[in-house]
């Protein structure tokens, strides 16, 4: 039996599409009536084509293989190439880390003084509102660690995921299920992805470990993706409706939709299955992005860590990236600039690329004039006059022990043994934080100043008594307030870095645009203290 996600037609009715579903030999097994998508069970061998011949039915795309085989898990996502870059420093533990701030790791966050997320910059103007609250689509939040614990909202957070053992060729994705129903606490964070992402957000100054850009702001997990990393349309869906209908003012989309990097409507180097399911895709989150931003969500999203300009022909290698029927593997195609990454191409979509200590585009980061809205800190551990890997250029934040010792990080007595690992401890009690880097730590930079801006300008929501703010006006607020950050010159910029084993490596990048809007940059590098005093 095999799995689908089914896009109704806008305007029918329920009972239309219900039938049309059966028609074709399905199943509902989970319906998101607001936007029209659900999740449907068949063993017709035939029912995409079934499906297309519906005419309550817009679209269909593959979902997953039914089934379990527990094997040794393998680890893929949309920043796997750049999250993480082994250097050659020293651990740092928090002793050795002293600060200012009154957080004993604030001197690592060169982030945060980029930004002037700082006690005598934003935190001093506005350190944010707990009633303004921020949503992480992610891989989960580990809701008791103790820097994000304090402004964790356990009440309205979910999980809208189930996790999936095996692929459809029965190799290892999520690796066996931890819990009943094998769906995860709300609480929980197998990945360490979206506990970095919200500790960047809204870690607060407690005197322990560091500080988030808007300290005093709510967390809300919205799981989205699974432990293996990939993720899929259906819980992204599910998880913007909630948000819109629960008064979320910020979400943070640190991914794209698997397992299309670029979706293309008809492209002809697809089927026309795929040329189906890419449409589905593009059709189906664009629905839920409308649906969250007319009823006040802000929507952040990672630019993407594939160094090329979005706004050009590109050749993609990597997708399909999870196998949805036996045999599925990725295949070389031309992807014109019309083809969409969702949801950082969506409209209404604020798309954040990132940037190294320097201040110059990482090398990573993707980019494009007209796709990139703003920039913020991401990270960029070769940004240095060695050009070597060096985990101080990373963005320091929150990570779970227990992936710690789960991962042999640590040692018997505690202590980190590799480099992008630090601790800090205090009335005995530890917490741990990994330096990162991608467009997906350049992201919650953004969504964080974003919800500084919804603190500061917002209004009483007679919905649940928080605060809210335009989107639209959020946004305005965001790039007026960045910082310009003019094209290098040349403008085509090589950058040339090693990796940890020594291997020297190159990328050719050409920026395009004014000092105000480019390819690069944006609108600029965003400002906390500029937002706040707007």
């Amino acid at each position: 039996m095999s799995e689908y996600v089914v896009l109704y037609k806008e305007h029918v009715s329920l009972g239309q599409a219900h039938h049309a579903v059966q028609a074709a030999g399905g199943k509902v097994v989970h319906e998101n009536r607001d936007v029209g998508v659900a999740t449907v069970r068949s063993d017709n061998p035939e029912f995409i084509h079934a499906v297309m011949k519906q005419r309550a039915l817009e679209g269909v795309a593959h979902n997953r293989i039914i089934g379990e085989a527990p094997k040794p898990a393998k680890a893929k996502a949309k920043v796997s190439k750049v999250e993480q870059m082994t250097g050659t420093g020293k651990t740092v533990s928090a002793k050795s880390a002293s600060s200012q701030d009154g957080e004993p790791l604030a001197d690592l966050q060169w982030d945060m003084k980029q930004i002037h997320a700082t006690p005598d910059g934003s935190y001093k103007k506005e350190p944010g509102d707990k009633r303004v609250l921020v949503g992480i689509l992610d891989t989960g939040v580990d809701g008791d660690h103790p820097d994000i614990k304090p402004n964790f909202n356990r009440k309205l957070s979910r999980n809208f995921t189930q996790d999936i053992p095996t692929d459809a060729d029965g190799n290892e994705l999520d690796g066996p299920c931890e819990f009943t129903s094998c769906v995860d606490p709300n609480d929980w964070d197998d990945r360490g992805h979206g506990t970095h992402v919200a500790s960047t957000i809204a870690s607060p100054r407690n005197g322990f470990g560091m500080a988030g850009v808007a300290p005093n702001v709510s967390i809300v997990n919205l799981r989205v993706g699974q432990d293996s990393g990939l993720f899929f349309l259906q819980p992204t869906v599910d998880g913007l409706t909630y948000a819109a209908k629960n008064g979320i003012d910020v979400v943070n989309m640190s991914y794209y939709i698997d397992p299309w990097l670029w979706n293309c409507e008809n492209n002809p180097a697809d089927s026309p299955e795929n040329q189906l399911e890419q449409r589905t895709i593009i059709e189906a989150t664009q629905r839920a992005l409308d649906f969250a931003h007319d009823r006040g969500v802000t929507l952040v999203s990672a630019a993407g860590n594939d160094y090329v300009d979005y706004t050009k022909t590109n050749l993609d290698a990597t997708s399909p990236d999870f196998p949805s029927v036996p045999g599925e593997a990725p295949y070389d195609r031309t992807v014109p600039a019309s083809c969409v990454s969702m949801p950082s191409e969506g409209e209404n979509v604020i798309p954040v690329s990132a940037t190294g200590p320097s201040t110059r585009k990482s090398y990573y980061s993707s980019f494009g004039n007209g796709y990139v809205a703003v920039a913020a800190p991401g990270g960029d551990k070769v940004d240095n006059a060695a050009s070597r890997p060096d985990d101080r250029g990373g963005v320091w934040a929150a990570y779970p022990e227990r992936l710690a010792k789960e991962r042999g990080e640590l040692n018997p007595d505690g202590t980190p043994k590799v480099s992008y690992v630090i601790r800090s401890c205090k009335d005995g009690k530890c917490a741990y934080y990994s330096s990162l880097q991608g467009t997906s730590m350049a992201s919650p930079h953004a969504a964080g100043v974003a919800a500084l801006i919804v603190s500061r300008y917002g209004h009483p929501d007679r919905r649940n008594g928080g605060l809210t703010l335009n989107p639209d006006v959020v946004e305005r607020a965001l790039l007026g307030t960045a910082t310009p950050k003019e094209c290098p010159s040349p403008r085509t910029f090589v950058y040339e870095w090693y990796t940890s084993s020594g291997a020297k490596r190159t990328s050719t990048q050409t920026c395009e645009g004014s000092k105000e809007q480019n390819g690069f940059f944006g609108n600029g590098i965003v400002d906390a203290l500029n937002a706040v005093r707007y």
